[in-house]
């Protein structure tokens, strides 16, 4: 299960596995004028420094709009009132009275959630137009956005694009009209004269070869098969790296970070083929560098665990920056148990008819089976020589994983271990060639995390060179993350850049030349901002952190940022709570300062303002002495003063250390249950979800289902006090891991949820992969009743006469298997529940994406809901 959160494939188009994605003076341009999706409530967490909270915007909503769509039970009560063209002063006054009365009474229902100091709604015009379901599926509302593909072999700012002939062309930031051939495509043939049809392409360090990619076959999520072609600038001469083939064998392709010296795995042994070698007038020969590659040995490129679970990525080998060595992974998996998946209709139609289904066997480790034999493992090109690295004090190879690999200087090579169940790690160093190394930094309770949490994990050691070298890293700061720079290389305890009850959630760039830091933290936590920080000078005097807000902190906001290779440059993509925005822009800005619109979104815009829009508010509630954050979304006009009870949507995911409420902009299947159905949506981010520190997330430990399932509860207690909520019509739904908080929820039978809707659900982790599960759950040995508690277990909830509960799951699920469901349906048969309902998707994955099964499955939940709880706030006599 990956860390990067997309539960649900709405989302961001990302499907992540169990799911469980301005300088200061530079104002962010407001999209939406009056109309907002701005937090409407002041937020703010609990910071030691002030600058980081911000004030929320307002919008305003139509009061046209409630009489448009209801169920025969609307009445003309409305919250937005237009006064006459011309009023006399005391009718105005009368009139500004009759306002802030509403308000305040909408305020005090909306406090009963929010946390004081917190302001209330306001409301305004927006269209008339209703959301339909089409709009939701067909791109109606998708922001869309730009690339820059920067090229760091280049002048710094240099960027590439294809032209219309299909060319590979180069231009930069200062003049981007003109361009520079790269590659003309034409000349791109294999040796037959064939003009090469190709998905992707890399340039050589020093610009003498172009790699391309072509018959791409897609492996797992990030790995894939192709044949590989280098073309050398100089002759146009296109050569095949090996011959090619209708199965293509090569996994990984990666150019030297010096020269043109080139690393490829194929049949998961590692290859290179040297700039020698490369010079050469006929095809170049490679070396081969390991021979005992497999189908359960892999060298260069992860198994499918480590791809889904540890790298995301899927390469595992790593040049030294003078490309004079090589490190890799070797990973064995002879030991891991086979996973064999059916597929009943390998084609795009449904009536075409397959006797006889096919199956993919793969290595799946599960909760206390065998792990890979992860080994990390060095070449030196000059010498042809291999090496395994060791360390005293080295962790059991079946109860250990290699969570990070990373060069730190030239002569430097960092190794991050942890064990299976993440509560105890070292990071080693070794240097000068040599084999043996050496710990220089402890992980766990013993070491940096300090207290019962596990080990996160990440890719994100920078190498960095000025008046102090060294590496940066992200490490735990007295419970939140932030950046911690190790000079020299061999340190043992970091300067700290930054520091405070706050999470840098990303090191973004580095300027060498200008020894400046860029990051992006959660300021606060549903926001992230873009800072910048001085490197330290010296290893012996006081760092003075001083942090520069590029991004308007003042206000609600969710940006991203792409920084060229020298960090000279970036392009900053505004993603929320406004319409999403990209502009290009200068770090060190001149006379005459780069500041470039890329993409402003103005088409959605202007559809936007012909939508009805949802009132939506984020706060925070307390749950059990801890502060948790609240997304919730509104019916347009909608009627607070008890006359009329609207249902409540409980939208989860909850997996530790993700986010679903946040400041990104959203128009999706939610948005037309609040606008068009008149349903309360309401999302919940509690105990074990991320970006608001170790006490927030550690609680969850070796419990999964319990705690999470708590704050869902009593939020949704909360909800009920309201005078317009129907009590009868509290319900939850989510996907992946919001599928199994769906089901835990119901499971607890509190009383207070009358419907659930689950989408691919964990049912019990013994069922799920071992890295991810033994995380947060150890392993099963030493966690029995954790595991049995954390399991759907107590069906009897399940019953008709208690629930109204649905659930679907793909039949060809790689990630979270059908095994899950299929296990919860022989529960509720041999316990005689009855009164749910069950949906299989055939052949559909995690993200239902066989033959319309995503949409269906969306329509399937619209029809559920409808016949459950209708349409719209119902008055109560």
């Amino acid at each position: 299960m990956s860390t990067a959160y997309g539960p649900v494939p709405d989302e961001e188009g990302e499907n992540v596995p169990l799911a469980l994605s301005s300088q200061t003076h530079h104002t962010p341009r407001i999209s939406l004028r009056r109309e907002s999706d701005a937090s409407s409530t002041e937020f703010r967490d609990q910071l030691e420094v002030e600058p980081f909270d911000e004030k929320g915007d307002r919008f305003r909503d139509d009061p046209r709009l409630e009489d448009e769509a209801g169920d025969g039970n609307e009445d003309e009560q409305g919250y937005a009132i237009q006064p006459p063209q011309r009023l006399r002063s005391r009718q105005k006054s009368r009139k500004i009275l009759a306002i802030l009365i509403t308000i305040l009474a909408f305020a005090a229902a909306i406090g009963v959630l929010a946390a004081s100091g917190y302001s209330a709604p306001t409301f305004g015009k927006s269209g008339n137009q209703r959301i339909t379901m089409d709009h939701v599926f067909n791109g109606t509302f998708n922001a869309w956005s730009k690339q820059l593909d920067w090229v760091k072999q280049a002048a710094d700012g240099t960027f590439s694009h294809i032209n219309k002939d299909n060319n590979i062309v180069l231009a930069d930031v200062h003049n981007m009209t003109e361009e520079t051939l790269l590659v003309d495509s034409s000349k791109v043939t294999d040796e037959h004269g064939n003009r090469l049809h190709w998905q992707s392409w890399q340039l050589s360090s020093d610009m003498e070869y172009v790699l391309f990619k072509t018959d791409h076959v897609k492996q797992w999520r990030h790995s894939s098969f192709g044949n590989y072609w280098v073309h050398r600038r100089s002759d146009s001469v296109t050569f095949p790296v090996l011959t090619p083939s209708s199965h293509p064998t090569i996994t990984k392709c990666v150019w030297s970070p010096v020269g043109h010296a080139l690393a490829f795995v194929s049949k998961n042994d590692l290859y290179v083929i040297t700039e020698e070698e490369m010079h050469s007038s006929g095809k170049p020969k490679s070396t081969r560098i390991t021979t005992d590659g497999s189908e359960t040995i892999f060298n260069g490129v992860p198994d499918w665990v480590y791809e889904e679970e540890v790298f995301e990525t899927d390469g595992a080998l790593w040049w030294s920056p003078n490309a004079e060595s090589i490190a890799y992974l070797r990973s064995d998996e002879s030991a891991v148990k086979d996973f064999k998946l059916q597929y009943y209709n390998p084609s795009n139609d449904a009536f075409e008819v397959h006797q006889y289904a096919t199956e993919l066997d793969m290595k799946y480790p599960k909760p206390g089976t065998p792990n890979p034999l992860a080994t990390v493992h060095t070449y030196t090109l000059s010498t042809q020589t291999r090496h395994q690295l060791a360390w005293e004090g080295e962790m059991p190879l079946d109860n250990r994983i290699i969570i990070e690999v990373g060069w730190v200087a030239d002569n430097g090579l960092l190794v991050k271990e942890i064990d299976r169940a993440a509560r105890k790690g070292n990071v080693v160093l070794f240097q000068d060639g040599k084999t043996q190394g050496d710990i220089v930094r402890i992980l766990g309770k013993e070491g940096e995390e300090g207290d019962d949490g596990w080990i996160d994990h990440g890719q994100n050691v920078i190498p960095v060179r000025g008046a102090l070298e060294g590496y940066l890293d992200i490490v735990p700061n007295e419970g939140y993350n932030h950046i911690a720079l190790f000079s020299p290389i061999n340190a043992t305890k970091p300067i700290w850049i930054t520091s405070g009850e706050w999470e840098v959630t990303q090191i973004s760039g580095v300027n060498v030349e200008k020894e400046i830091i860029y990051f992006m933290a959660a300021t606060p936590s549903i926001d992230r901002h873009l800072y910048s920080a001085p490197m330290p000078t010296s290893a012996t005097e006081q760092y003075d952190q001083t942090f520069t807000a590029l991004t308007d902190n003042s206000s609600p906001g969710y940006y991203e940022a792409f920084f060229s290779p020298g960090a000279g440059y970036y392009v900053l993509g505004y993603r929320g709570p406004e319409v999403p925005w990209q502009r290009l822009l200068e770090t060190d800005p001149g006379e005459e300062p780069i500041d470039v619109l890329l993409e402003g979104n103005a088409q959605l815009n202007q559809t936007l303002s012909e939508f009805v829009r949802p009132i939506i508010t984020r706060q925070t509630i307390e749950s059990d002495g801890y502060e948790i954050n609240v997304l919730e979304m509104l019916p347009p006009n909608i009627d607070t003063s008890g006359r009329k009870k609207y249902p409540v949507l409980m939208r989860v995911y909850g997996g530790p250390g993700s986010q679903m409420v946040h400041n990104r902009f959203e128009r999706d299947w939610h948005s037309y249950l609040v606008t068009t159905l008149k349903y309360i949506v309401v999302v919940v981010d509690g105990r074990g979800t991320g970006f608001k520190g170790r006490r927030l997330r550690n609680p969850v430990i070796d419990d999964l289902g319990h705690y999470e399932v708590i704050d869902q509860i009593n939020a949704a207690k909360e909800m009920a006090k309201r005078s317009y909520v129907d009590r009868k019509r509290i319900g939850i739904w989510g996907w992946s891991y919001g599928g199994y908080m769906t089901c835990k929820t119901i499971e607890t039978d509190s009383g207070i949820f009358t419907l659930g809707m689950a989408v691919a659900p964990v049912t019990n982790w013994l069922y799920y992969d071992s890295i991810y599960t033994e995380r947060y759950m150890s392993v099963p040995s030493s966690n029995q009743d954790g595991y049995i508690e954390s399991a759907v277990n107590n069906v009897t909830s399940f019953a008709g006469d208690k629930v109204d509960f649905i659930w679907a799951h793909g039949s060809g699920d790689d990630n979270v298997h059908y095994a899950n469901s299929a296990s919860l349906l022989d529960k509720l048969t041999q316990e005689k529940i009855r009164g749910w309902r069950f949906r299989m998707f055939t052949d559909s994955n995690h993200s239902m994406d066989k033959r319309q099964a995503y949409r269906e499955v969306y329509e399937w939940m619209t029809d559920f809901l409808k016949e459950k709880w209708g349409v719209g706030g119902k008055i109560h006599h």
